[in-house]
């Protein structure tokens, strides 16, 4: 089993996965939101047995609000330590509804961010996205992550093959650039919404 970290933000809690996730993070992995994601478990069965496989240099983590419901699930993977780079991988909101208002996916990403720069003192994170997946890519970018290069014919999905776009960041990039952007958008949760009544007026 993967490690057993637990990363507290204000609004999103990033805890390890465990077998007792295989029926949701299932459940998401057969949704719309994943069809551009490599190929998942075929039955909750097998998403348990991949769950418990996971090796313990992985860091697979579930996104959590504060009340404890799970939305997504968020992985650092292939972690470098000599050479200081590591892999992004499996992000999903699976939980879409519950998510509105919340800024979870950009909180998981600093959550995480910061664990791997700062607790792991790696200099590099990378990973591959999908060339159909236009509005992921664009987020990311907007974020800092610079495009590195295509691997052509990377993917298989739904029964065609995809280039991935490969993305990778370095650590001053992060906090020269990502970082106060994250903060930015954080922030925004925080300010309390104007009513539908008084837009009305």
């Amino acid at each position: 089993m993967s490690n057993n970290v637990i990363l507290e933000g204000m609004f999103v809690t990033l805890r390890s996965i465990t077998v007792n996730d295989a029926e949701i993070t299932f459940k998401w992995r057969q949704s719309d939101r994943a069809s551009l994601l490599n190929q998942g478990a075929g039955d909750v069965e097998q998403q348990k047995n991949w769950i418990s496989s996971r090796p313990s240099s992985e860091y697979n983590f579930i996104i959590e609000l504060k009340s404890g419901a799970p939305l997504g699930m968020l992985s650092l993977v292939d972690i470098d330590n000599f050479s200081k780079h590591a892999e992004t991988a499996r992000f999903l909101i699976g939980e879409e509804d519950a998510a509105k208002g919340v800024p979870a996916a950009v909180e998981s990403m600093k959550l995480l961010y910061d664990f791997a720069f700062g607790a792991l003192e790696l200099r590099r994170l990378y990973g591959t996205i999908s060339a159909e997946n236009h509005l992921m890519i664009k987020w990311q970018k907007y974020l800092g992550m610079v495009e590195e290069g295509r691997l052509r014919k990377h993917y298989y999905i739904n029964g065609k093959f995809h280039d991935a776009v490969y993305l990778g960041i370095l650590k001053e990039e992060y906090l020269s650039i990502t970082l106060p952007k994250m903060k930015s958008l954080i922030s925004l949760a925080l300010v309390k919404p104007v009513s539908n009544t008084q837009n009305k007026l």
